[in-house]
């Protein structure tokens, strides 16, 4: 079976969004410098999303890393991530989580619902319109 690797968050304030992503998950940027004269516009940021995986994904890991670019286009519009993969990331209280989202700036996108014998599942925008997902894991979740 094959699995996400990777993923990337696009902003059109990066250090906004590490903001964001860092207060709420605690996930780790670096930007990669690949070049003395790099454009701006090609400035690329490491995301780590866990501790001891700076250099990639060797063996099994908890999550997936990822990256951030600067934004090319326009900004989806609001409630509409059709066309786009929507990462979720897994929280230990969705309630805690949903709170903390909010207080940093992310705006919800759909409700907290059940997903039966799953979980909680939500859906936000964060601070630069891109849809992500919350889940607690609630085997009794109606």
């Amino acid at each position: 079976m094959l699995r996400v690797v990777h993923f990337e968050i696009h902003a059109n304030e990066p250090e906004r969004a590490a903001k964001f992503y860092t207060d709420i998950f605690g996930w780790e940027f670096k930007e990669w410098k690949f070049g003395d004269n790099m454009p701006e516009e090609n400035r690329y940021w490491m995301v780590m999303t866990e501790k001891g995986t700076e250099g990639g994904q060797a063996g099994k890991w908890p999550g997936i890393n990822g990256g951030m670019v600067i934004r090319k286009g326009e900004v989806p519009e609001d409630f509409k991530p059709v066309g786009a993969y929507v990462c979720t990331i897994d929280v230990p209280n969705i309630d805690e989580y949903i709170e903390k989202i909010k207080s940093a700036g992310g705006r919800e996108a759909l409700g907290k619902m059940p997903i039966p014998s799953v979980g909680w599942l939500a859906y936000f925008k964060d601070t630069e319109g891109n849809t992500f997902g919350i889940m607690q894991e609630d085997p009794t979740a109606k």
